[in-house]
């Protein structure tokens, strides 16, 4: 093949190259790092065998960030933190110095400027979450709200060093949970089946997408008011709300019968324990804007059981793993209800696997 005929190089391959952001400091030391320290809440010093130190400072954000926040932090970095700045998962900044001396006029600026410093070892991190009604396209509630409302009561756990270890929580704002695990998680739980707006279902939804969108195989064609349409058998339906971004009409949000629900206990790392699955400890929660309170209020109050009765750097799938989940409901004073036994016709291969269970 000829030069000219060559095919032009793809003008995007995925992420860009993250060392070109990078503090020089943090290039020079790439894969030299002798140790690291603690030394005060929301902050890392990182020691280099070269005998170079770098710190950096862990700042919570309001998660949603207008231009002129973001503008703020950014200046905040230029004139404090060698200009350098990065955002974690969690929405977080993380602003790299290399020289203690930086560090508290940096800190100074941050508070002055209205945010908070913490968020590192056993602390209550900050809040990861989807999209919700900003820019998700099944939300049965606002995660970004939530996590707002639910900081607020936990901002002292942020900044402190309380936990037995760190806690991880998340928002879901559908039942599919692209919020991912957490010690600790908060989900839509929608609890009746989709009511279909069959007049539109023809004009608007692609059916067989639809159909095959469903996890449970609960969907099928139907005809009704001689018209193409679906239906819904409710007897499968799991409520998950995954038909709902094909089909619009297929309303599942609902201001009743869409509630919340916590889970707690999951774990993505394998650091000192396999990665777990979180389980549900309370449905039904009410899912009330704009604070929540009736969520916030379980959260809390298992984070106190937490404080109070783990062992030290325990997670809370390890501690639950220690005293029992009869234990857990028994601390906590979270009634245990017929909606936390997996009856779901799917499940019977789950439930075979245990010694305890068999049909």
């Amino acid at each position: 093949m000829s030069e000219a005929a060559a095919p032009r190089p793809p003008t995007e391959s995925g992420c860009p190259d993250a060392f070109q952001y990078m503090h020089p400091a943090l290039r020079r030391n790439y894969g030299n790092w002798a140790y690291h320290e603690d030394p005060q809440p929301g902050v890392l010093k990182h020691v280099s065998k070269s005998g170079d130190e770098v710190y950096t400072i862990k700042v919570g954000t309001q998660r949603i960030l207008d231009v002129f926040t973001l503008r703020k932090l950014c200046d905040i970095g230029d004139q404090f933190a060698d200009g350098y700045i990065r955002f974690t998962l969690r929405s977080n900044v993380e602003y790299i110095v290399d020289d203690e001396s930086k560090v508290q006029p940096l800190i100074d600026a941050i508070t002055e400027a209205g945010f908070v410093v913490g968020g590192t070892r056993n602390s209550v991190t900050t809040l990861s979450h989807t999209q919700g009604w900003l820019h998700c396209d099944i939300p049965g509630t606002d995660a970004s709200g939530v996590v707002k409302a639910m900081m607020d009561e936990l901002i002292d756990e942020f900044k402190s060093w309380n936990m037995p270890n760190r806690v991880h929580i998340t928002t879901s704002c559908c039942q599919i949970n692209c919020g991912g695990q957490g010690d600790i998680a908060i989900n839509v739980q929608h609890t009746k089946p989709p009511k279909i707006n069959h007049d539109l279902v023809s004009n608007v939804c692609e059916r067989p997408s639809v159909v095959a969108r469903c996890p449970v195989a609960a969907i099928r064609p139907a005809q009704v008011n001689g018209k193409p349409s679906l239906e819904v058998d409710e007897r499968k339906c799991i409520c998950c709300g995954a038909c709902y971004p094909p089909c619009p009409p297929m309303q599942i949000n609902d201001a009743e019968h869409t509630k919340l629900a916590i889970w707690v206990g999951g774990n993505h790392s394998n650091a000192r324990g396999k990665p777990t699955f979180q389980k549900l400890v309370a449905s039904g929660v009410p899912n009330n804007p704009p604070r929540w309170p009736e969520a916030t209020a379980i959260v809390k109050k298992i984070l106190k059981v937490y404080k109070e009765d783990a062992q030290d750097w325990e997670r809370i799938n390890d501690w639950i793993e220690r005293i029992g989940w009869t234990r857990f409901f028994e601390l906590t004073g979270l009634p245990f209800t017929k909606f936390h036994i997996d009856n779901w016709r799917g499940a019977r291969n789950s439930l075979n696997a245990s010694a305890h269970i068999r049909f």
